[in-house]
């Protein structure tokens, strides 16, 4: 077979193209291209050939037919010991494939995007000769990503052999972008067509993109790294922007989600204090200093080392607040140049600013790990159905105990199950959660509330299943109760809060949150 000094470059991401078209003219390759790309090319001064003009056969219906064509993929496929079948059909070796595709995510991703512009945006060619050329990777150099552009230019000037390994990890870079993206093409159409309210997919194809790699998982003896998830809804950490601090861990990442997405449920100006993915203090006032002491002030204790998130801009006022006390990190939607100065001060603090972090929580699916497979489900989230309530006791709750039982309700669904918290009007008082039994969280978030019981508002995130949970609700001075409703001993749960004189109503939803 002829050397195939011979490459094909078609890119959609166009960085660093210019450099690598110059590198191979200068070793002496020849450079098929098409489009855009070849356009880009010759303004950079690199000669490049038409790919219709190497294949003698002009583009076809509208551009999308130009580089399914046997001289062009038989030149890609074919191995050494075809060099002779490869003469008799004029099919010229191509030794270099450098080719990403059409921006099919970055255009789905666009609010409003036509179904018909998605359409277009499936790449057919580039991925042919992708895999053509990942396939035939004992001959063939495979170049998907613009990264990789240096040592292939340093194997040119080193005489233009590419070393096996480096062949194998290109093949294997290969594959996964293509994968990637029938999987992004995949999870956009499923989506189009779901039914409202229907059956979970049949199928789903998951696109994960390593964003970094972690120093360790949850515990040092773990490998951990954190990925973006391809077609996700609303804000994504995997936009956050850090601003200062130390290298982000896992723990953090699992910290961190649990503060952006409960602080996001958050209608009014919020601050909340996460500790092992439990809120110990949610805070609401009319500042975010003052909605930070709140949350603050409902644990201090536990916000050591804890995990703060805020959903508007942060102000000077709540990080000079926040001066004192030991925090592993902040996230909010964004930061006045006063406060990130203030924050800079510890050189330790993570600081995160996450775009859209002060509109709606994310939707989309929720997965969960279990030997032998993944339990799928849609992800949780509080509705108007939430707050359809149902008075269920002689006494209705006051305007201040609707006020802080929604707080509360709000607040529940982000507690580890069996989940009690006691709020008012301003924030929580006490936090019970994870206890096998509902009546010892009761007993728990009662018992260690650094702010009076007495006169406080209380969410379950589950029906009480004895009248012994609102009993001990009532020993310590709860004065209305907010719960699903379900219990076949529900009359019995009535009618110990009818005979505590507390106001009960049923919210019809459960959040378990295991």
């Amino acid at each position: 077979m002829d050397s195939p000094r011979r490459a094909v470059i078609s890119v959609s991401d166009k960085r660093g193209a210019a450099e690598l078209g110059r590198a191979l003219r200068e070793a002496g390759w020849e450079i098929l291209s098409t489009g855009g790309t070849a356009k880009a090319l010759r303004e950079a001064g690199v000669e490049v050939t038409e790919v219709s003009r190497f294949t003698g056969q002009p583009e076809i219906l509208g551009g999308r037919v130009k580089t399914l064509h046997p001289k062009l993929l038989g030149g890609i496929l074919g191995r050494a010991d075809q060099a002779e079948e490869m003469r008799a059909n004029g099919i010229e070796p191509i030794g270099l494939v450098a080719v990403n595709l059409y921006p099919f995510r970055e255009t789905v991703r666009r609010p409003g995007v036509a179904y018909g512009e998605a359409v277009e945006q499936i790449d057919i060619g580039g991925p042919s000769m992708v895999r053509a050329a990942a396939k035939n990777h004992g001959r063939v150099a495979v170049v998907v990503d613009p990264d990789d552009y240096p040592e292939i230019i340093a194997c040119l000037h080193a005489g233009g052999d590419f070393p096996a390994p480096l062949l194998r990890r290109l093949m294997r870079k290969a594959f996964q972008h293509t994968a990637a993206y029938d999987a992004a093409i995949s999870a956009y159409f499923a989506a189009q067509e779901a039914p409202e309210g229907g059956e979970l997919p049949e199928k789903v194809v998951l696109e994960l993109d390593r964003v970094r790699s972690l120093r360790y998982g949850e515990n040092p003896h773990q490998k951990g790294a954190f990925y973006r998830a391809g077609g996700a809804a609303g804000f994504s950490l995997a936009d956050a922007e850090v601003l200062g601090g130390k290298e982000l861990s896992f723990n953090n990442y699992l910290d961190l989600a649990a503060a952006a997405e409960l602080v996001a449920d958050m209608e009014e100006l919020a601050c909340v204090i996460i500790k092992h993915t439990n809120p110990s203090g949610v805070g609401l006032g009319g500042t975010q200093a003052e909605a930070y002491k709140r949350a603050l002030a409902c644990d201090p204790i536990s916000a050591f080392g804890s995990i703060i998130g805020f959903n508007r801009e942060v102000d000077r006022g709540a990080a000079e607040a926040m001066r004192e006390l030991f925090v592993e990190a902040v996230v909010a939607p964004g930061y006045a140049p006063d406060a990130l100065e203030v924050f800079r001060k510890k050189k330790n603090l993570r600081i995160l600013r996450l775009p859209g972090l002060g509109a709606a929580p994310p939707g989309g699916l929720d997965l969960r790990s279990v030997p032998g497979g993944v339990l799928l489900q849609e992800r949780d989230r509080i509705g108007p159905e939430d707050f359809a309530w149902k008075v269920v006791t002689p006494r209705a709750p006051s305007k201040e105990e609707e006020m802080a039982l929604r707080l509360a309700w709000r607040v529940a669904r982000h507690v580890k199950s069996n989940a009690i918290v006691l709020c008012d009007a301003q924030g929580t008082v006490g936090v019970g959660a994870g206890q096998m039994n509902r009546a010892d969280s009761v007993r728990l978030a009662a018992e260690r509330a650094q702010l009076p019981v007495k006169g406080t508002s209380l969410a379950s995130d589950a029906f009480f299943p004895f009248r012994d949970g609102v009993d001990a609700a009532a020993k310590y001075g709860v004065t209305a109760i907010a719960e699903p409703g379900g219990s076949v001993r529900d009359d019995e749960v009535i009618q110990a809060a009818a005979e505590h004189g507390i106001a009960m109503v049923f919210t019809g939803r459960r959040h378990f949150r295991h």
